[in-house]
């Protein structure tokens, strides 16, 4: 089956919302190909090498939750910018790329998602006063130690985490999370008296708040919180547009 990239686009853009969020990128459609998509390749980056995969496939498009365009950035399109949009361009495949959008979503965002894969229970937004920031709170289905929840992580994100905070053996059950590079957030998690914050990367001030404020502090890798969102909406694509689409796990240890 295929699609035509604008009916795409529209479905996307309702059931996403980017319009609601004040993003540091464009979303969306972030460098134009063929009009009629059939196969689409998902990931967290697009990074060179999942472009090169997608153009060894024949993919139509690609969907990844790290596009380009940052806000900051080099405008210019020179050096890494230049090779991966020259390689986009030259084979006619769509780049989409959904930021806040993609970790916000109630099913199939990020961090609904890591939620699933660490069966987690989900109670709340991690912002009680705006539900446009992103993170959720909710609870560990058992009660756990600290190091025990480090294993689980471990475990199931292939990724060995980072724990800041108190001693590995008092236990945890109410947790806040946001994935990727959100330990600035961790104040939300400390102002709801939560046992414990997860998330993607770490900065040193976060050593000071967890030890300081006994609340116990994960970084799991920014890559490994966020691989599951774009899977996620590009199953549901595949389900509901009988196309074909498939997830492509770039490594990386970050």
């Amino acid at each position: 089956m295929s699609i035509k990239r604008d009916q795409l686009m529209n479905y996307l853009s309702e059931l996403l919302q980017p319009a609601k969020y004040k993003d540091y990128c464009p979303n969306g459609l972030q460098v134009e190909g063929t009009d009629t998509l059939h196969k689409i390749v998902t990931g967290v980056t697009a990074s060179q090498a999942l472009i090169e995969q997608a153009i060894a496939e024949k993919a139509d498009a690609i969907l990844v939750h790290h596009g380009y365009f940052w806000r900051g950035e080099n405008e210019c399109i020179t050096g890494i910018k230049k090779n991966r949009i020259k390689a986009v361009l030259a084979n006619d495949i769509n780049l989409i790329a959904y930021h806040l959008p993609l970790d916000h979503h109630a099913e199939y965002g990020n961090n609904t998602q890591l939620a699933k894969v660490l069966g987690l229970t989900v109670e709340s937004g991690l912002d009680p006063h705006d539900d446009s920031v992103p993170g959720q709170i909710g609870r560990l289905q058992t009660p756990m130690s600290a190091g025990e929840f480090s294993q689980l992580l471990a475990e199931r994100l292939q990724r060995e985490p980072l724990h800041l905070g108190p001693d590995p053996d008092s236990m945890i059950e109410t947790i806040g999370w946001c994935t990727g590079g959100a330990q600035g957030y961790m104040q939300y998690a400390v102002d709801a008296g939560l046992d414990a914050y997860l998330t993607g990367e770490v900065s040193e001030p976060s050593h000071h708040l967890a030890v300081e404020t006994e609340t116990h502090f994960f970084a799991a890798g920014h890559h490994a919180t966020e691989r599951y969102g774009a899977k996620a909406l590009g199953e549901h694509l595949a389900d509901k547009f009988a196309l074909e689409v498939v997830f492509h796990d770039m490594d990386n240890p970050v």
